[in-house]
């Protein structure tokens, strides 16, 4: 049910009383003119020097990655390929011309409202928008935080407004607007003195009418900007209770003091626009020198102080909103100055300070309802709202409160997941390396970019931090010829402000961050259909069974039965209803095993990759969101999705002992004899960085047999990977990635990026890799060595790392 306000003209209003309270529109319904007929893979995470070591390490290093990753599997960089003439959407319910506007009668009336702790004498008054249709049921009552102050946005009734009370509430609101932007006095006087014109080309149109008492100040509105350009001395500017002595001398003329009182004026000789808020009487007269060598006296002065600010109140460091300090204040003679509004409350000055922050806000609000609309009826069952939409939509350029990161993180493993799934269940003959392959091409940038453009979601992200100053003021914008100054394409059966460039990237990490969006709101079934509604070709399958494989016959396998099951069943906390899965899970393809029955744990691997990746990301997200940081949220996820911590984990928890190899007896001495002490927590990099990869595929196949046995279920692998990789980083206990934090450190003190150069020692199976930076022109650089690139990698940039650390102290 639709929130009922009182609203009531203050003056003389054809709408007080006129017509009856309607009832609320119905959700979509509008009045806007008709429409013109329609216009007739994903990059991943790999250093410069080339392949990993094994596929497993290879699906690793490609999908756990961080948010700078070139792609792999295409040529050249796609973090510099870009999707050219893409329109930027703004919303049909605020668009329209003003001829046709003015004459519609009824208006939607929505009631913004600001509460927060203003530690100030000023509070803000409550602004009526007024809008040509209904805004839909997201907008019954709606809330959002702009820079510590909670804005409302809450539906009030239809009310009725004839063409002149348009007029004068389009003029009011350009006056007032432009004052607080522009600080131009051309752009002020302009739209006091062409305001009766009405322009019919497309443009921004909207009213706000500001509140006293919960009624529209239409005092304010007719008369506040009518008096420099219309009134005559003898009606407008003075009141009948002042007396003769009461009438000071502006440069424009006379007006009586209670006029003055409360009035905006603009002084010529430096030009900038004060608000008066008082008098000063002197006894005698005061010379006041001025710049060019005259000299004024009066024996009033006027208390001024400057105006409000309008700021971008969306930034995330955005912390208090201020009052203009008392200590700006200047008194003037009323002679230097030019009466531009009288009256004008300060409170109202200060609601309008942020009308356009809350515009703005609303403008990519009612898009993201729009995006909803557009996925189809199919997605309208999932009840997600349009802020997390719009958080999905919003990229960290734009440097508000929240962004689409950690979003993208979320959806990025649960993609990841379901494609697995897919792929496991479809290609029961390929192998792991072929099944890899085929999902780095579904879910490539240059996929998702194809995939979001075709359903034109491009023209929804928000990826430029917001300025006021480049805001459109509704009513202005237009030529001397009535034409806007701003070109509305529409297209996609939408309008559109310009056409721009985009980098592939983006518009593949909102695609990932709307699949996550779905998933926190509304699980698998709302992020699968996501998937499906922008064409891509997958199942999310509710039975899977891997290959039969010829193994229970074989000796091996009896003897796993009757000594090792038990034990491994015991450290897992899980029973298996198909024994087979866990002796493939521990079977390298090396085996003899693997030599005679074509059982190895490749595919397991491969699934168990994905289902792992997908439970991890979604416990830290379930357990640190949205406190944490986007940041701390992907470190998070680093140090636990990684070879270097399941491999220790392996280790760890004795599954060396139990895997099926071809040299398993020599890598049990191998790691007995190496003096590491494999106790302690497992994630990270450096407890069991050097340690052979497929120990980490121990894990990965275990979690991929325990999915299948268990019929998909999640929870049953969540326990028994806990035991084996626990305890979990923690916000306390995480350590950034080494290569990530060199980038980091880079990017800080404006250092080149980090260089690495790799050379192969295949004599003696090691890998060396020389990580180098140029420093304040000193070049460091220093070497790693491991056996293969990716230990080497980050050997080489810890050892950077302390060194450029140790510099900067010294």
């Amino acid at each position: 049910m639709r929130a009922r306000v009182q609203v009531k003209d203050n003056n003389r209003s054809p709408s007080a009383g006129s017509i009856p309270r309607l009832p609320p529109p119905p959700s979509g319904s509008s009045s806007a003119p008709p429409r013109p007929p329609n216009p007739s893979p994903k990059p991943h995470q790999s250093i410069t020097m080339g392949g990993s070591g094994s596929p497993s390490a290879a699906a690793h290093v490609a999908d756990t990655r961080g948010e700078d990753a070139p792609c792999e599997e295409e040529p050249g960089n796609d973090e510099e390929k870009y999707q050219h003439e893409q329109p930027v959407y703004f919303p049909e319910e605020l668009v329209g011309n003003w001829l046709s506007f003015s004459c519609l009668g009824l208006y939607y009336c929505y009631k913004i409202s600001l509460r927060g702790c203003f530690n100030q004498t000023t509070a803000p008054t409550d602004i009526i928008l007024a809008v040509k249709c209904d805004m839909g049921p997201e907008f019954l009552c709606n809330s959002f935080n702009l820079g510590g102050v909670e804005v409302t946005v809450e539906y009030v009734r239809i009310i009725h407004l004839n063409q002149e009370q348009v007029i004068f509430a389009r003029r009011f609101q350009t006056t007032i607007l432009s004052l607080l932007i522009t600080n131009d006095h051309s752009e002020v006087r302009d739209a006091i003195k062409y305001f009766h014109e009405l322009q019919v080309s497309v443009g921004v149109v909207y009213l706000l009418l500001p509140l006293v008492s919960g009624k529209i100040d239409w005092c304010s509105i007719k008369f506040s900007t009518s008096r420099v350009y219309e009134a005559t001395e003898k009606d407008m500017r003075h009141c009948h209770s002042c007396k003769h002595a009461n009438v000071l001398q502006t440069e424009d003329g006379s007006f009586c003091r209670c006029m003055l009182q409360n009035s905006v004026v603009y002084t010529p000789h430096n030009g900038k626009f004060y608000y008066v808020t008082g008098f000063r009487d002197l006894n005698a007269n005061t010379p006041l020198y001025l710049k060019d060598g005259s000299v004024v006296s009066n024996k009033r002065y006027s208390k001024t102080r400057g105006l409000f600010m309008v700021r971008n109140f969306l930034h995330k460091c955005y912390q208090e909103v201020k009052e203009p300090s008392n200590q700006n204040a200047v008194e003037w003679p009323p002679e230097l100055y030019r009466v531009v509004m009288a009256p004008v409350s300060a409170n109202t000055l200060f609601s309008f300070s942020f009308v356009p922050s809350i515009m703005y806000r609303i403008k990519c609000l009612l898009l993201s309802v729009k995006l909803k609309i557009q996925l189809g009826p199919r997605m309208q069952q999932f009840n997600i709202t349009a802020l997390k939409i719009l958080e999905a939509l919003t990229t960290k350029e734009c440097q508000e409160e929240f962004s689409l990161e950690s979003l993208e993180t979320l959806g990025d493993s649960f993609l990841k997941y379901v494609t697995s799934q897919h792929l496991f269940s479809k290609n029961k003959l390929h192998r792991e390396g072929m099944l890899t392959s085929l999902r780095k091409k579904m879910v490539s940038n240059t996929t998702l970019c194809q995939l979001a453009c075709n359903s034109k979601l491009v023209g929804y992200i928000q990826g430029e931090e917001f300025n006021p100053k480049n805001w459109i003021i509704p009513g202005l914008g237009y030529d001397t010829c009535g034409n806007s100054k701003f070109f509305f394409l529409y297209t996609n059966n939408m309008y559109s402000l310009k056409k721009i460039s985009i980098k592939s990237k983006r518009i593949a990490d909102t695609v990932e961050s709307l699949i996550g969006a779905y998933l926190s709101v509304g699980g698998e079934q709302a992020a699968f259909h996501f998937i499906k509604s922008l064409g891509m070709d997958i199942e999310l399958h509710t039975e899977m069974q891997d290959e039969l494989k010829n193994i229970t016959k074989s000796e091996e396998f009896k003897a796993f039965i009757n000594v090792r099951r038990l034990d491994l069943e015991t450290m897992l906390d899980y029973s298996f209803n198909d024994c087979s899965l866990l002796f493939e899970a521990l079977t390298h393809g090396s085996s003899n095993i693997a030599a005679t029955t074509s059982c190895c744990y490749e595919r397991l691997e491969f699934l168990g990759d994905a289902v792992l990746d997908h439970i991890l990301t979604l416990y830290f997200y379930k357990q640190y969101y949205p406190e944490c940081t986007p940041a701390l949220l992907t470190n998070l996820r680093k140090a636990s999705v990684n070879n270097y911590c399941y491999a220790h984990a392996a280790v760890k928890n004795g599954l060396h002992k139990h895997i099926h190899h071809s040299s398993s007896e020599q890598m049990i001495k191998n790691l007995e004899n190496s003096g590491r002490s494999f106790l302690g927590p497992s994630h990270g990099w450096e407890p069991g960085i050097g340690l052979p990869e497929h120990l980490a595929d121990l894990i990965e196949s275990i979690a991929g047999a325990i999915y299948l046995d268990s019929k998909h279920d999640k929870e049953k692998v969540w326990t028994a990977m806990e035991r084996l990789l626990g305890p979990l980083a923690t916000p306390e206990t995480v350590k950034p990635d080494p290569v990530m934090e060199l980038k980091e450190l880079c990017e800080r003190r404006k250092y080149p990026e980090p260089s690495y150069s790799l050379t192969r020692d295949d004599g003696v199976g090691v890998t060396r890799v020389v990580a180098e930076v140029e420093a304040s022109g000193t070049v460091h650089s220093r070497t790693g060595k491991g056996r293969n690139k990716d230990v080497a990698k980050v050997l080489a940039a810890n050892a950077l790392l302390k060194e450029l650390k140790a510099a900067a102290v010294s």
